[in-house]
């Protein structure tokens, strides 16, 4: 299963740029499909309003209203900021099948999407905190 998209611009870098622009690990997690250990990465346990966006190219990907405690350790969150910000893509490795979710905008690996979440859309997209960054919603 892919889904692809055509509204958002794409970003393509060299392995290059990519290394010389991320830390290894964030290097790891979203060019080289990589996971960090659960209750490690940032965002797991940010509970302030805010969006989250791609480490890489900064596109917003989720909204802390759509954040909920899944308590897997990673930062989980019942669905995009719109349906165009991620893509879908089967994963067979680690001998299971699985979704795994990429960044529509430059293809980063951000985490997998299980059918366990909450009302309303009953999905967890499982992030790792790695692949994103947080921007905090300014205070009235």
């Amino acid at each position: 299963m892919t889904s692809t998209t055509e509204t958002r611009p794409k970003v393509t870098k060299s392995e290059a740029e990519w290394r010389a622009q991320l830390t290894p690990e964030q290097f790891h997690v979203t060019r080289q499909h990589g996971t960090e250990r659960a209750f490690t990465g940032p965002y797991w346990n940010e509970k302030r309003a805010g969006t989250y966006a791609c480490v890489c190219c900064g596109a917003p990907l989720f909204s802390a209203e759509a954040k909920f405690e899944s308590g897997t350790g990673w930062p989980s969150f019942h669905s995009p900021v719109d349906k165009d910000a991620v893509s879908a893509h089967e994963d067979r490795s680690w001998l299971m099948r699985r979704t795994e979710i990429r960044c529509a905008s430059c293809d980063a690996h951000l985490g997998h999407v299980f059918p366990d979440g909450p009302r309303p859309t009953g999905l967890r997209y499982c992030m790792n905190g790695t692949a994103l960054t947080f921007e905090p919603a300014s205070e009235p």
